[in-house]
């Protein structure tokens, strides 16, 4: 079998994994789940969690770091858990992801157009505004909701509320 190299981000830290899980949809089974990365020391970057087409199936999605002996290690315990039916290392595959994020932030007559427009470049939408904020729903990778929360921490930043990625495989292989 060939070995997988392990790359290293921007920030020189173990390459992010994108896991996907398919779980019996009932009660426990997240709770076991991140009780496994908890017992073992493996930290979760993100955790997204909802039910399938089949309403007794939920999909989880994981992101965590580690190098590959590592994930290989989380795959094998995954695998092993009752509730578990499927589990995908994403992370050498094709696949789509998208991480949706709400951000509230400050905003005044002279302020609010500059916001607008960034959100527009963005594609993200206003869906809520007061006389002192605008709240902005942005849909995208992890790169571009990173993106449009620091143009936007300029005028203060009041809240922000990410779901985490959800991602699947890609199916169609080959040119279009």
């Amino acid at each position: 079998m060939a070995k997988k190299t392990q790359e290293l981000d921007m920030n020189g830290q173990m390459k992010q994994h994108t896991i996907s899980l398919l779980v019996e949809n009932r009660f426990g089974a997240l709770n076991r789940i991140a009780g496994l990365f908890s017992a073992k020391g493996y930290n979760i970057d993100s955790l997204t969690v909802g039910p399938t087409e089949d309403t007794s199936v939920a999909r989880m999605t994981i992101v965590t770091r580690g190098d590959d002996q590592i994930i290989e290690q989380i795959t094998k315990q995954l695998n092993k858990l009752i509730d578990v039916i499927k589990v995908i290392d994403l992370t050498f595959e094709d696949f789509v992801e998208r991480e949706l994020a709400l951000i509230k932030v400050q905003s005044t007559s002279t302020t609010r157009a500059e916001i607008i427009l960034i959100a527009e470049i963005f594609r993200a939408k206003v869906v809520d505004l007061s006389p002192k904020t605008l709240t902005l729903e942005v849909t995208g990778s992890q790169q571009k909701v990173d993106a449009i929360i620091n143009m936007l921490k300029p005028f203060g930043l009041k809240e922000v509320a990410r779901t985490g990625r959800v991602a699947l495989k890609r199916e169609f292989q080959g040119e279009a």
